[in-house]
């Protein structure tokens, strides 16, 4: 699961980056008010934390724009106004929850879990496909009781391919999601290939159907 951190009080955003990189979150971080409107006009997150005040412009601007282009990132506003007014134009202009600082990390972790699970999977901490079960608060995987050991990488992809279950997922999207910002770094996708490689063997050797198939000049399609 991607998130991004926008926030411009450096040790506030290294500690949630590290708390929430523990919890096995993929963490970016947008300083000012233009480094978060490029990075939420260029890629997709789980969940965007946002502060309202930032160097150049107002926070709540960005969820302007998000609203606008119809974008389905998650937003928990993060700030130390707490006034009403500011509660109340976040939630307006599209904001899922609203937490003021000073807060702590293992709530921000929570509320960050329950969005996820609000937007995603219907707020269930169990998703359960057949004889596939992924335990989101435990990360594990399981078929027919049986538990399948999947590296952080295989786990997130399973996740973000039963997330989107029935639909085409581009390898441009699972590199994004799997790399954030550095995907563009990757000449090419055979990391993604081997990634799907290994999931396919562990949950088929385990028992469990193939269900994530290989769309040719596409991406691959979590299909049941």
């Amino acid at each position: 699961m991607k998130i991004l951190i926008i926030e411009d009080e450096i040790e506030l955003s290294v500690s949630i980056v590290t708390y929430l990189s523990a919890e096995g979150y993929l963490c970016e971080v947008a300083y000012t008010y233009q480094e978060a409107l490029n990075k939420t006009e260029q890629f997709d997150y789980d969940c965007i934390l946002l502060d309202i005040t930032l160097p150049g412009g107002n926070g709540l601007k960005v969820l302007e724009g998000k609203k606008a282009n119809h974008t389905a990132d998650g937003v928990i506003i993060i700030s130390a106004k707490n006034s009403i007014e500011d509660r109340i134009s976040g939630l307006n202009l599209g904001a899922d929850d609203y937490l003021a600082k000073p807060f702590h990390l293992s709530e921000l972790s929570a509320r960050i879990a329950a969005l996820i699970r609000r937007r995603r999977f219907d707020g269930n901490k169990v998703i359960v496909v057949n004889e596939l079960t992924i335990d989101l608060q435990g990360k594990t995987i399981h078929v027919y009781n049986k538990n399948v050991d999947l590296t952080k990488k295989e786990f997130d992809l399973l996740l973000y391919l039963v997330s989107n279950k029935n639909r085409v997922v581009s390898r441009n999207a699972l590199a994004e999601h799997l790399s954030g910002e550095h995907s563009e770094a990757f000449n090419n996708f055979d990391f993604i290939y081997t990634h799907i490689k290994n999931v396919k063997r562990k949950l088929v050797a385990a028992g469990c159907r193939d269900y994530i198939r290989s769309m040719y000049g596409m991406g691959y399609k979590f299909a049941i």
